[in-house]
């Protein structure tokens, strides 16, 4: 009897992921069928579905967003956070490097040569007197739960660094020559922002009227040592970027006049500091002339 040769039998392809060929995935995408490594794996109510699937469908889902545009979010504050431990951060550094400070520091006569430190000095703060920043802090800790929520991630970041640099402008165009570091500039943004906010709610908006008061008041005091030029520049940033936010008029191209708004203001700042710049430049060359 003559037997013949078995039949061939074809190798199985090894199915892979096509995030990463090199990894056998034998688990595959409940939506689109697509094997799906541990790693692109994501639970779902049957089964598992790949990384691609979860994205497209979040990206289907609506958009929920606050009476002031931001959009609802779940969790913490991450930019109030962020900032918080930026200036933290570079607190510590002002005490291990006593450079840092006369790096980033601000002073009206290095507008023109060095423009960032008018941001960066909002980092900063007086290390002989621990109750500046932690006071600033706990501020921008209450106030910044608050107004992210409300605004969004985005605005509230565009409020918070405008409002410093509105404090610096107006150091340059009344006190150009004195040396200021803080954050204070930007959490009387903040608070400016507040109280705006809180007034066009219909909320009683009183107290922060007061406390804005108070604090502006300990700024004219002499020996205080305080800047309360930035603190009113910082106040009339915020106040003017809050009314932005709240009185942009409602529909569908809302984002979009808000944020022609703070292009608005930015450009003011920037004039504001090209005219405050201009004019320390011409009591220099008087200065010079007379001596």
């Amino acid at each position: 009897m003559a037997f013949g040769q078995p039949a061939h039998q074809p190798e199985m392809e090894v199915p892979v992921c096509p995030r990463h060929p090199d990894r056998p995935s034998y688990v595959r995408c409940q939506r689109c069928g697509r094997p799906a490594c541990p790693e692109c794996q994501r639970s779902a109510p049957v089964g598992v579905q790949c990384v691609d699937c979860v994205a497209e469908t979040n990206r289907a889902l609506p958009v929920h967003r606050t009476s002031l545009g931001g959009r609802v979010r779940d969790g913490k504050p991450v930019v109030t956070y962020t900032l918080i431990g930026l200036c933290v951060a570079v607190y510590v550094l002002q005490l291990v490097f006593p450079g840092v400070q006369e790096a980033l520091a601000y002073n009206g006569l290095y507008t023109g040569s060095e423009p960032w430190r008018m941001l960066t000095s909002t980092f900063l703060h007086s290390q002989g007197f621990l109750m500046h920043i932690a006071f600033n802090m706990y501020a921008l800790f209450i106030i910044g739960r608050i107004l992210e929520p409300m605004l969004g991630r985005a605005r509230f970041l565009a409020l918070y660094l405008l409002a410093g640099i509105g404090g610096s402008v107006a150091v340059l165009l009344i006190n150009p020559y004195s040396w200021v570091v803080g954050a204070s500039g930007a959490v009387f943004g903040l608070f400016g922002a507040l109280l705006v906010v809180t007034r066009a709610r219909g909320g009683n908006y009183r107290p922060i009227l007061l406390l804005l008061g108070i604090n502006l008041a300990i700024g004219f005091i002499p020996g205080t040592n305080i800047a309360w030029q930035a603190h009113v520049g910082g106040l009339a940033a915020g106040a003017a970027l809050a009314a932005v936010f709240v009185y942009a008029p409602r529909g569908p191209r809302r984002a979009a006049f808000q944020w022609a708004g703070v292009v608005l203001v930015a450009a003011v700042l920037l004039g504001l500091t090209w005219i405050g710049w201009q004019n320390v430049l011409q009591d220099v060359a008087q200065r010079y002339a007379s001596v």
